[in-house]
């Protein structure tokens, strides 16, 4: 009996919807954009955040990265308060021996990965294309966690004597080996035949990350050993005796032996504490000439994620409180409602309704505008979400939690803001409501 009486409440609830439907698609306009808002707002929220998460991985956990400033001028300023420069004093640069000295003299460190970077070309069967030509250790792999789709690493004979040996990028296996194993065949990069030992796991790498972190599409990287860069291709430390006897100390030319290089903590409360250590042995090293850029890309990302995680909050706040104005939308349309309909309501009292049945009607009323709000909002949300994706260029992520959640806010709205319209209905005197004009 009871579930019957519900039944027909939420019966005549839904014919009152259906007659009124432009009052109520109107109604629901703040619950429409309130959720679409939520949906929208949180996707592009997760994105950003998962964006910010694969940088962190392409840049490696708990890395501090040192790299080269090719020209070092130093400035001074004078009694009459003009800056006039003075020639560049000596550095050594950034070389191996450099990271050697930081692997014996500063404690916690996992690794260290020098790297040397050239710009070449590959040539094999007839196709040339231009590549990098990177100069690594095997720590390198590590650092950045790189895995090897086939092959093996470089030897220890490998790195002890520079041989002609290589590990490809997975674009570049696919581009000169298409229809073959690159396994031990042999591929030319610059002047040097090299043979293919290995081939690296596919990293996908979007472009905002290649712009932002200023790596490289690592695809289509030919990785050596350090030892084989600098005795077949280059060796900026050659020159190093050549600048002692240049009077403008060396101008803008690049006397760094090593054009990067990756020292990895061992826990990420050292990594402030370790990079002013590193600076301190760096610059004594190179005779105070600070030549040389200290950057700890993991706490800078983080610190860009906190900033995204408040401007989510904002954007969440922004959206609930359409929620909270579509809400108060659904009680002030209801309570119109129930002033028009003072005669229905004491015609259904006078023929036995109870109080009960008035406040579940026009409950079941502020419920069903709410959720089917609720519901467009969702695929209005999705799809705002997908444009922002596709002509904005921004990733977005719609998780199911962020439907549900702002789905369930309209789904309450709806019930908590028609309760005092409900309870308004009901406490009509059914004679005075008959003879209401």
């Amino acid at each position: 009996m009871f579930n019957e009486r519900l039944l027909a409440n939420f019966y005549i609830a839904f014919e009152a919807v259906l007659a009124n439907k432009v009052r109520s698609l109107l109604t629901a306009l703040g619950i429409i954009f309130g959720v679409a808002a939520v949906i929208a707002m949180l996707a592009i929220g997760t994105g950003a955040q998962q964006e910010i998460m694969e940088q962190i991985k392409l840049v490696g956990v708990n890395n501090i990265v040192i790299e080269p400033v090719v020209e070092q001028t130093e400035e001074q300023i004078d009694e009459n308060s003009n800056l006039e420069r003075e020639k560049n004093k000596f550095s050594p640069g950034l070389k191996l021996e450099d990271a050697e000295a930081i692997r014996k003299v500063i404690p916690g460190i996992n690794k260290i990965s020098p790297e040397i970077v050239l710009d070449t070309y590959i040539v094999k069967s007839g196709i040339r294309r231009s590549a990098k030509l990177v100069g690594v250790s095997p720590a390198y792999f590590e650092v950045l966690d790189f895995d090897l789709r086939e092959g093996k690493m470089f030897s220890e004979k490998n790195l002890i004597k520079g041989d002609p040996v290589c590990i490809i990028g997975r674009n570049v296996a696919a581009r000169f080996f298409p229809n073959e194993n690159p396994i031990g065949k042999m591929l030319k990069s610059g002047s040097q035949w090299l043979e293919v030992v290995g081939i690296l796991e596919e990293r996908i790498v979007s472009e905002s990350s290649i712009s932002k972190l200023g790596i490289r599409d690592f695809n289509m990287d030919v990785y050596i050993p350090i030892q084989t860069m600098l005795i077949r291709y280059k060796n900026r430390d050659l020159v190093t005796e050549a600048r002692l006897n240049d009077d403008e100390g060396g101008g803008t030319s690049n006397y760094h032996q090593i054009d990067k290089m990756v020292v990895q903590v061992a826990e990420s409360e050292l990594l402030n504490p370790t990079a002013e250590v590193l600076a301190k042995m760096l610059e004594r090293r190179h005779f105070n000439v600070v030549d040389f850029e200290i950057t700890i890309p993991e706490l800078l990302l983080k610190q860009q994620q906190r900033t995204q995680n408040i401007f989510n909050i904002v954007l969440g706040a922004i959206a609930g409180i359409s929620l909270l104005v579509g809400g108060i939308g659904i009680m002030n349309i209801m309570l119109a409602s129930v002033m028009e309909r003072i005669k229905e309501i004491g015609l259904r009292l006078s023929l036995g309704a109870k109080k009960n049945d008035i406040v579940n009607q026009f409950l079941f009323e502020s419920i069903m505008i709410s959720v089917s709000g609720g519901l467009i909002g969702v695929i209005l949300g999705i799809v705002l979400a997908h444009l922002v994706s596709t002509f904005a260029d921004f990733p977005t992520v719609i998780t199911m939690s962020s439907i549900l959640l702002s789905f369930g806010v309209a789904a309450t709205v709806g019930l908590v803001f028609g309760i005092t319209p409900a309870k308004r209905a009901a406490s009509q005197d059914p004679i005075t409501s008959l003879r209401y004009e």
